[in-house]
C-alpha cells in the first residue's frame, strides 16, 4: 500500500497540483492586500473619503458589513482575471507546441495496384452498364 501511495504522490500532476495550491493561497494573500491596503482606500478617496470595507447596516451587535463584501468581489475578479490571463498564455504555448507535428505524406500506391483498381472499377462500370439495359 505505501508502494502504491509512493507511486500515486510522485507523479507529476500531483506535484504539480500541490505546488499551484501553495502558490495560490500565496497570490490570494498577496491580492487581498492589494484590494484592501490600496485599491478599496483609493476608491472611498474618489468617492469623498468614505471607507467602503467599514460599510455596514445593522443595529447593536447583528450588522451586515456590505463593505467586506464589496472588498471580497474585488478580490475575486482580480484573480479570476489574472488565472484568465495565466490559463490564456498557457494555451497559446500548448497551441504552438501542437502546430509543430510533423506531416507525414502517404507514399504512392505501387504501379500493380493502380492497375488492378482501375481494372476494378471499370469491371463495375460494365456490370452497372449491363443491369440497366
Amino acid at each position: 500500500m505505501w508502494k502504491e501511495f509512493k507511486s500515486f504522490a510522485m507523479k507529476g500532476n500531483v506535484l504539480d497540483l500541490a505546488v499551484a495550491v501553495v502558490i495560490g493561497a500565496a497570490f490570494g494573500k498577496i491580492v487581498t492586500s492589494l484590494v484592501a491596503d490600496i485599491i478599496m482606500p483609493l476608491i472611498g478617496l474618489i468617492s469623498g473619503g468614505i471607507d467602503l470595507q467599514g460599510l455596514q447596516v445593522g443595529s447593536g451587535e447583528a450588522a451586515v458589513k456590505y463593505g467586506s463584501f464589496l472588498q471580497s468581489v474585488v478580490d475575486f475578479f482580480i484573480i479570476s482575471f489574472s488565472i484568465f490571463l495565466v490559463v490564456k498564455l498557457a494555451s497559446r504555448f500548448r497551441h504552438k507546441e501542437t502546430v509543430k507535428v510533423e506531416v507525414v505524406e502517404t507514399p504512392a500506391p505501387a504501379p500493380e495496384v493502380v492497375l488492378l483498381t482501375e481494372i476494378r472499377d471499370l469491371l463495375r462500370a460494365d456490370k452497372q452498364r449491363q443491369s440497366e439495359n
